[in-house]
């Protein structure tokens, strides 16, 4: 019988440990892609809506911000500042100013999206400038007129029921005609 040498161990180790490291290595390669997808899907849907600030899919991926981006200090500070922005909004349309606070909240907020969205560019290496992320976004004129003809009527019909308006109604007398 022959003895087992150092080298015999060597390939004897090699055999058994390589399957493994392997599988570990491509775990891990599978992982880093998994989080960086997760990121790059949280950075487009803000670029995607970020015109549309209320659009539930944006609300979501802000809201996904602290989960995929927790290692990224600069984000999530600047996820931060933006979130305590929205708790600044006015929240009686009686108080005095309340257009233009809401106004000046707004403003801010679409500027603090754009540090946001800039600090996440650059961890997912895109190259964008601050003007870009503000300006280069399209909307059309007909979703803004939709969206102001859906809350006009969202409101109105609320304060109807809250007894706050009344429903007009307006008697026409039906014209007949002559001879009849």
């Amino acid at each position: 019988m022959e003895e087992i040498t150092i080298s015999n161990w060597l390939v004897i180790a090699a055999i058994v440990i390589a399957p493994i490291l392997a599988i570990q290595i491509q775990k891990f390669i599978e992982d880093k892609k998994e989080k960086r997808a997760r990121k790059t899907n949280i950075f487009r849907v803000l670029m995607a809506t970020r015109a549309t600030p209320l659009s539930p899919a944006h609300v979501e991926a802000l809201n996904m911000i602290d989960i995929e981006f927790y290692k990224h200090k600069k984000v999530t500070d600047a996820w931060k500042i933006l979130l305590d922005n929205f708790y600044n909004y006015p929240k009686d349309p009686k108080e005095k100013d309340y257009n233009t606070r809401l106004l000046s909240c707004s403003e801010k907020s679409s500027d603090l999206l754009v540090d946001l969205l800039f600090e996440m560019s650059k961890v997912l290496g895109y190259n964008f400038d601050k003007v870009l992320l503000k300006r280069g976004c399209y909307v059309p004129r007909g979703h803004g007129e939709i969206e102001m003809d859906q809350f006009f009527i969202r409101k109105s019909l609320i304060d109807l029921l809250a007894n706050k308006k009344t429903f007009p109604i307006k008697i026409m007398e039906e014209n007949k005609k002559e001879g009849n």
